[in-house]
């Protein structure tokens, strides 16, 4: 069984190299909707996949990191992204460039992590993060399973190459959650959200 939760968040970027001039050239924004599905045989003691309650949580932190926030290409030129970061309070630096599409992999590549890392309480078993969607604007999206998030050949994303600014860290109920993350330790779901 597939269950989805969507998220929403406004981003700004640029796409370099992309043949749009208009997206390779200036700073824009989208009105994101995120669409996160997960998987499982089976349900949980409350006859769920995962309870959407509990990602209100630590997902619902990792996604809603990039609302109102520039993502910046960490190969980008150098003096743009300290410009950016100098005006810019929330910034999210990555590996990749910020396309739908690669945003998909980052997004894949952290819930994934998160994940992998969390004990579960409530009787779910096997729950896998099936793919993300990513709603550029209303007509057009990208979706990235588990096969296009550790594509070499799309380019690799490490954990410890995203990084987000102070601003957006202080926003979450957990400060060390990235750190935690980055190091492999691990969470435990509540019993009750």
């Amino acid at each position: 069984m597939i269950i989805r939760k969507l998220f929403k968040f406004e981003n700004a970027h640029i796409v370099r190299g992309c043949s749009s001039i208009k997206c390779k050239q200036s700073i824009h924004g989208h009105s994101y909707k995120v669409e996160l599905l997960f998987e499982s045989n089976f349900l949980d003691n409350g006859q769920m996949v995962f309870d959407f309650g509990l990602m209100k949580q630590n997902i619902k932190a990792l996604v809603e990191s990039f609302d109102h926030a520039i993502a910046l290409w960490s190969a980008d030129d150098k003096e743009y992204i300290k410009e950016m970061k100098k005006h810019s309070a929330r910034w999210v630096e990555l590996p990749v460039s910020p396309s739908a599409e690669q945003f998909c992999r980052v997004l894949f590549v952290m819930i994934d992590a998160l994940l992998k890392l969390t004990t579960t309480v409530n009787g779910e078993k096997e729950v896998k993060l099936h793919s993300v969607i990513v709603h550029e604007t209303d007509t057009g999206y990208a979706q990235g399973f588990q096969e296009d998030a550790y594509s070499k050949t799309m380019g690799a994303i490490a954990l410890e190459e995203i990084i987000f600014s102070h601003d957006i860290v202080n926003d979450w109920a957990d400060k060390e959650l990235w750190e935690k993350i980055k190091k492999s330790e691990k969470f435990i779901n509540p019993k009750e959200v």
